[in-house]
């Protein structure tokens, strides 16, 4: 009886695990049954660690807490699989064994290990019909784990680093952390609101591939991004803010595009929600954009020239349209520990680009520049200011 008992066991082990892992590493639809192994793992792993990372100072302790957990959950993710394959071929071919060559479970546990990875040893070998032919089902099972692990890491790589691109260029476009203010701001003062379109269509395009490749690999949700002060969270509400902003009150851009990206972003968001079960918080968005932010939007817009059409109507339009996405990113930031960014800059924030050595010179000559189109050392910036420029502060 023991036998039969440990022979079904195993099979459903192996079963279990190779079900997981197909759906994981190799089918790109997303998976509706509720009872997986692999949202089970996550969901208790990543309690654990945003747990412990709540503890840590906010900042960059924190996050570099946070930056270990997506790629050291794979890890372990893989080495759980590997670890319930080989136990689930041990039971297997422990269940198998006949008269005298009955042999201890550890030994069939060494024995399995050694086939799974191909090593090949035979210091212990099966001496059964149905054990050998399970020695060389899992020597195949093996080998095909690991070419799929090793076909799989790259592939997932490689859609991090197409959607952290999009992120780190908003770097320019809409500071660091991003926010719609600065971006608005930046493309009227440089008189190229009318180029906005076209960057808003490129964002489309991004939300469709970031929902296409996160719906299919979730784990790729808890990769954070190369700063501290950037995410794919970040970028997605700036854009949202953006193309609110454009819908709301912006008289010298056609609303079309906003629209098809704000409501690709919003579907990001609603699917993104839904596949990790959060629900819309409670938020009301009132400390993101309350009366003073408000008001310090307003005169950022004033200052820079954007054509937008201020009243109290305006206002209430614009807060109805963020209730309709800002609980669900906040829901998102709560769960992902990812911060959302404001709607204006702050004033000591300063974009990637211009730090280092002299990056507030190289800042104030783009500035001057791309205002007045002179070249350095002529017309309007003139010849003075701009060795004072290039002198003063060499530290940047």
């Amino acid at each position: 009886m023991i036998p039969i008992l440990t022979t079904l066991f195993g099979i459903l082990l192996l079963l279990i695990v190779l079900q997981d892992a197909f759906e994981v590493m190799l089918l790109p639809r997303r998976v509706q049954r509720n009872l997986r192994f692999m949202r089970l793992y996550f969901q208790a792993i990543w309690t654990v660690w945003s747990r412990i990372a709540a503890r840590l100072p906010v900042g960059a302790p924190r996050e570099r807490f946070l930056s270990v957990f997506g790629a050291l959950s794979m890890v372990l993710l893989f080495a759980i699989w590997a670890s319930a394959l080989i136990t689930a071929f041990a039971l297997i071919e422990w269940s198998l064994q006949e008269g005298g060559a009955v042999s201890a479970l550890t030994e069939q546990l060494y024995m399995s290990g050694v086939t799974f990875f191909t090593l090949g040893y035979g210091d212990v070998v099966p001496h059964t019909a149905g054990a050998r032919l399970v020695a060389v089902g899992e020597a195949g099972t093996g080998i095909g784990f690991i070419a799929v692990v090793i076909g799989y890491l790259p592939v997932l790589y490689q859609l991090f680093s197409r959607r952290e691109a999009h992120v780190i260029q908003l770097d320019g476009r809409a500071g660091s952390p991003p926010t719609a203010g600065t971006m608005l701001a930046r493309h009227a003062e440089a008189d190229g609101l009318d180029k906005l379109d076209e960057l808003l269509r490129e964002w489309e395009i991004w939300g469709s591939e970031l929902l296409e490749s996160h719906l299919s690999y979730p784990m790729l949700a808890y990769y954070r991004s190369q700063h501290d002060n950037q995410s794919w969270l970040a970028a997605l509400a700036c854009v949202m803010d953006t193309c609110a902003l454009v819908l709301v009150g912006v008289e010298a851009m056609r609303p079309l595009q906003a629209r098809m990206t704000f409501t690709m972003a919003r579907q990001v968001v609603v699917e993104m929600a839904r596949s990790f079960r959060i629900p819309p918080s409670r938020y009301d968005g009132g400390n993101r954009l309350d009366a003073a932010a408000y008001a310090r939007l307003m005169a950022v817009f004033e200052q820079s020239g954007v054509p937008w059409v201020d009243g109290p109507q305006s206002q209430e339009t614009l807060a109805a349209l963020r209730a309709t996405y800002e609980p669900l990113l906040d829901g998102l930031c709560r769960y992902l520990l990812l911060p959302l960014p404001a709607w204006t800059a702050g004033d000591d924030d300063a974009d990637h680009w211009e730090r280092g050595p002299r990056g507030l010179i190289a800042s104030h000559l783009i500035e001057e520049l791309s205002s007045r189109g002179e070249v350095p050392g002529t017309g309007k910036i003139g010849t003075v200011r701009w060795r004072r420029l290039l002198g003063g502060r060499r530290s940047g």
